[in-house]
This record gives C-alpha cells, sequence and structure tokens, in this order.
C-alpha cells in the first residue's frame, strides 16, 4: 500500500507556479475582453475624442469630420 507524504512548499512557489499556469490564459481573457470593451464603447463620444482619436493608425478613422452646420445640437 503507498504512503501519502506531506510535502510542504513555500508560498513564492505557489505563487510562482500559479501565475505560470493561469498567466497566459487570464492575458488572452484580459486582450479580448478590453478589445471588446473598446469596440462596444466606440461610439460614446468620451471613449471616441479620449482615446480612439490619440491612436496613432486609427485617429483618421475615428475623427468627427461632420461640418458644425450638419451637427444638430
Amino acid at each position: 500500500m503507498a504512503r501519502v507524504s506531506f510535502q510542504p512548499t513555500s508560498p513564492a512557489r505557489f505563487a510562482s507556479t500559479l501565475a505560470k499556469r493561469w498567466g497566459p490564459t487570464l492575458g488572452i481573457w484580459g486582450v479580448g475582453a478590453g478589445t471588446a470593451a473598446i469596440f462596444l464603447l466606440s461610439v460614446t463620444p468620451v471613449v471616441k475624442k479620449g482615446l480612439l482619436v490619440n491612436v496613432p493608425l486609427l485617429g483618421n478613422y475615428y475623427e468627427d469630420k461632420t461640418p458644425a452646420s450638419d451637427k444638430p445640437f
């Protein structure tokens, strides 16, 4: 019959093992959630003016080129 032996591990080793296992997965989910949030919030003026216009390659796409005479408010 096999004997079960308890082998204590240090908290630092436990944390590094946990980070190695879950780090890439949480990173991929974080990038996906951030992309979805930017995509869904891109129609709001605060996100459009404050964030998306300042992105170097995408800034021209999100600039408001509507003349002032055509804006209702």
